[in-house]
């Protein structure tokens, strides 16, 4: 279980203080974290427990939304934070369309752009970009990258020290050529951080909570985890799943059940 990471959105109701003994209780040595609840804790205290707890932040969930005007400060301070809390992965999520926009090609171009302004300051700070294609049903709103050869042909103009892809089950397991969009992640160097959760159907109203746990759905997660152990890729494995049925157990009872199934389904 030596490369298990519990993704704080999976028990998002466990405060930073709870979340990181729990973790550290439990056996678990990584974590992913959110900036939101980083910041209402305190940048400085939350990285002082880490280490305290002798834990490794594996992720830092996000920066991205290209659409709002303030994105590229605001992705500055994202990676700043991350060097902070000395997690080497800035997980970005693009961001949909400018409200009132149709223009899909010129969002896209401007996540291009804004990865040309940012891709050196993380390579300054020891953070690389981590982009995360999402399900093409995210596309007007949240992220206009669906694939993972989008996000590696996105990624291609920078050294993959300071840009890099996320390999999401939820979020990649419906396309056909994922095989071979991650043996070309792993030739190129390109895996920021493997995150697994499972699809379950029917989707939630909303549909951003219908992530289910791993086991409970459709997809092949353990073919998933050997086609990106083939590629080389020895690092994290984060299970983040986004759901109301696990948000309303303990968060000591949602990390055991995590445990539990990651050893079923995923190891």
């Amino acid at each position: 279980m030596t490369r298990f990471s519990l993704n704080q959105w999976t028990t998002r109701h466990w405060a930073v203080p709870d979340l990181l003994a729990g973790c550290a209780s439990a056996g678990v040595t990584g974590v992913g974290l959110w900036r939101e609840p980083v910041a209402d804790y305190g940048l400085a205290r939350t990285a002082k427990l880490v280490q305290d707890h002798g834990l490794t932040v594996t992720s830092l969930c996000r920066g991205g939304f290209f659409q709002n005007p303030d994105a590229l400060d605001d992705n500055r301070r994202a990676i700043e934070e991350a060097a902070a809390l000395g997690t080497p992965v800035l997980c970005l999520v693009s961001g949909g369309l400018p409200d009132g926009s149709r223009d899909l090609d010129g969002a896209r171009a401007r996540v291009a752009d804004l990865l040309a302004e940012l891709a050196p300051y993380a390579g300054e700070h020891g953070v690389q970009l981590a982009l995360e294609p999402l399900h093409p049903m995210y596309c007007s709103d949240r992220c206009v990258v669906s694939t993972l050869a989008q996000a590696l042909d996105m990624a291609a103009p920078f050294p993959a020290a300071q840009v890099g892809v996320m390999v999401d089950t939820y979020h990649l397991w419906w396309d056909p050529d994922v095989w071979d969009g991650i043996a070309r992640a792993g030739a190129e160097g390109r895996i920021s951080l493997f995150q697994v959760a499972d699809w379950v159907t029917p989707l939630p109203e909303g549909v951003l909570t219908g992530r289910g746990m791993l086991g409970d759905g459709r997809i092949e997660l353990r073919r998933f985890r050997e086609a990106v152990d083939a590629t080389g890729y020895a690092g994290p494995i984060e299970v983040e799943i986004f759901n109301d049925e696990l948000w309303a157990m303990s968060g000591a009872a949602a990390l055991d059940l995590a445990l539990s199934r990651y050893a079923q389904h995923v190891e």
